[in-house]
């Protein structure tokens, strides 16, 4: 709130946000200016009284922003945990599996917010193709997709965190399971629905994509060592997937300097400082677009094969 509050003297001065996320968009003076009335007494209230002490106290009203407030965001983890633990995850073994892109293609998704959701669709295609080829046979695996774009010093890092069930389902409905993952055969097929995808799209020619693909290290990256055997181990990993922009422990003001640091690393070892509208510009970078889906379901976790699976179990009784 200081940092933002110091910063905003007008939004002229968020324009550095070009820098970080291609252009100023109208969203972010939209969001920045409701998380600076979050928890204000003059936005609104609610009194609240108990009917057996009597006693009363005020509620704030909140922001409710996505992907910038601390407050309501961690609110929202906990209240989507719980109902990902208690009404959609199937009882069984879940994989986190995070897909990477090298960094010379990150500034098309810098540019072209909207290719977020068509790199999501890739490494679906990509995760059910490896099924496939292993099994020989088409699978439905229950999939969780979050969608992030920075990385551990608030930089532009476009990647994506899945929660995948362990196996899927086969036309008959018979679940098969696949304990193991192979992150460099998998990583491989993402990398060619990637670069298929950029060149349909007009965004690289297929020679490029060819000599990017004849490289012994492509930058395109697949880790699924993460395993997750219980419901409740399935909810850590799933709110870490879809954590906040910035961690508040690894935030420090230096106010002699007027700048601030942001520790990152493994054990928050090393340190970056910035100023102010450095620091402002990096963060308002992730604000999601209106309307942009951050959290996809897929497979049988998808909305329509649920509701197919609630009527053919009222059908059945």
């Amino acid at each position: 709130m200081r940092s933002v509050s110091s910063g905003s003297t007008g939004f002229a001065v968020l324009r550095r946000e070009a820098n970080e996320g291609g252009f100023f968009r109208p969203i972010v003076k939209e969001v920045v200016e409701r998380y600076l009335d979050c928890g204000n007494p003059k936005c609104g209230f609610a009194r609240i009284r108990c009917p057996g002490c009597r006693t009363e106290y005020l509620l704030t009203f909140s922001c409710k922003t996505r992907g910038f407030c601390p407050s309501c965001h961690a609110k929202r983890i906990e209240e989507w945990g719980e109902w990902m633990r208690e009404t959609l995850l199937l009882d069984v073994p879940h994989r986190q599996v995070v897909f990477t892109i090298p960094k010379m293609l990150r500034i098309f998704f810098k540019f072209k917010r909207r290719l977020l959701g068509d790199l999501c669709r890739c490494a679906l295609r990509a995760l059910t193709r490896y099924f496939e080829l292993l099994t020989e046979s088409a699978l439905t695996p229950g999939v969780i997709a979050a969608i992030q774009t920075f990385g551990d010093r608030i930089n532009l890092h476009p990647h994506l965190h899945y929660l995948v069930t362990e196996g899927g389902t086969d036309e008959a409905g018979v679940f098969h399971e696949i304990p193991r993952i192979d992150d460099a055969r998998l990583a491989e097929i993402f990398a060619r629905e990637v670069l298929a995808m950029l060149a349909r799209k007009e965004l690289l020619n297929s020679e490029w994509a060819e000599r990017i693909l004849s490289w012994p290290h492509t930058g395109f990256n697949v880790h699924s060592l993460v395993r997750t055997k219980t419901k409740i181990e399935a909810k850590r990993v799933g709110k870490y997937m879809l954590r906040p922009v910035l961690s508040l422990e690894r935030l420090s003001f230096l106010e002699p300097e007027g700048k601030i640091g942001y520790r990152y690393g493994q054990n928050a070892a090393d340190e970056e400082t910035m100023d102010y509208l450095e620091f402002i510009a990096r963060v308002t970078s992730h604000i999601p677009d209106k309307g942009q889906v951050m959290v996809r379901y897929y497979g049988l976790y998808a909305n329509a094969h649920i509701y197919r699976s609630s009527e053919a179990s009222v059908c059945g009784r």
